[in-house]
């Protein structure tokens, strides 16, 4: 769910091109290890196995009992990993246009109530200057957002709305975020309060893929939005990262304990402090600090206090 990484002890010769980083074109490279593809075919299959139990589940099927209706699973596991898979490609691509050692995507199948950890890829080799890394961070959430709008749409006209006086009993009650929340006055109306939407299943990878752009764009360590607010506010961009970190733990202590749990991996695992690109000196564009302010807004809209069960 899109944490990259990349070696800082690595060096790569280059000649210089032109006057940015982004602009130099590699001569020299140190050799490359050889990606074994067969790897992530294997956790993609293993990925597509997972989630589509988790939408089969969600569609109130016991596979282990109807094997033949695992297929009720499709559209929601389909959804899921198209936008997984257009938000690492983002990465992908752009790490390779600036010549960046990048692998695949690996995915990662997991028995969690959606089936999956999400997916991630590995970049082998230093990012040249802020220019490139906020391009390469940018790149996919901004991918993944414009595939999950058009699922997130069509789930929501394909859900049902029941007016009821109280939450169904045993179904899971999911938070909702400044945007969601716009989407649904839009696509449904202005519904009463005694009425609950019960997601299809394309709604849910939507509302899965909203909740993923924003737990990118969270602007610490090694997520997307650290490399954007690094890129941005250079150093700084710790003292970002700790505010954040600080409210997330707020969050948990309120009963949101997705983001106690999510600030635990991030302080322990994912490292809050970002490493220090090649050309650090290096500014970045006015059209990049704005396309940075864009990212900045769409994390703040995107962001839900209580994923799940506070209404």
């Amino acid at each position: 769910m899109g944490r990259d990484y990349f070696n800082e002890e690595e060096r790569w010769v280059t000649t210089a091109k032109g006057p940015l980083p982004e602009e130099r074109e590699v001569t020299t490279l140190p050799p490359r290890r050889k990606s074994r593809v067969s790897i992530n075919i294997i956790l993609f299959i293993l990925t597509v196995g997972t989630t589509l139990f988790a939408g089969a589940l969600h569609q109130g099927v016991d596979p282990l009992r109807n094997p033949s209706e695992l297929i009720k699973g499709l559209p929601f596991s389909a959804a899921l990993l198209f936008i997984l898979l257009a938000h690492e490609m983002g990465h992908y691509l752009t790490s390779k246009k600036y010549h960046i050692d990048a692998t695949l995507p690996y995915f990662i199948p997991a028995p969690t109530i959606i089936g999956t950890f999400g997916a991630l890829i590995k970049m082998r080799s230093p990012i040249y200057g802020k220019r490139v890394l906020f391009d390469i961070g940018v790149a996919g959430p901004l991918a993944g957002v414009v595939v999950t709008i058009p699922i997130l749409i069509i789930g929501l006209k394909l859900s049902l709305v029941k007016e009821l006086g109280t939450p169904l009993e045993g179904e899971m009650m999911l938070g909702t975020s400044i945007f969601l929340s716009m989407m649904t006055k839009m696509i449904l109306g202005n519904l009463p309060d005694s009425c609950h939407i019960i997601l299809h299943p394309l709604g849910f990878a939507g509302w899965i893929g909203l909740l993923v752009t924003s737990l990118n764009l969270m602007p610490v360590g090694q997520l997307d939005g650290g490399h954007i607010a690094y890129a941005v506010l250079g150093r700084k961009a710790e003292l970002v990262s700790r505010l954040v970190l600080v409210a997330l733990l707020g969050l948990g202590l309120a009963g949101a304990h997705m983001w106690m749990l999510w600030a635990i991996l991030l302080i322990f695992i994912m490292r809050v402090r970002h490493p220090v690109p090649l050309d650090y000196d290096i500014p970045l564009d006015r059209k990049r600090e704005i396309i940075g302010i864009i990212m900045l807004i769409l994390f703040i809209v995107t962001f839900i206090p209580f994923p799940f069960g506070k209404q």
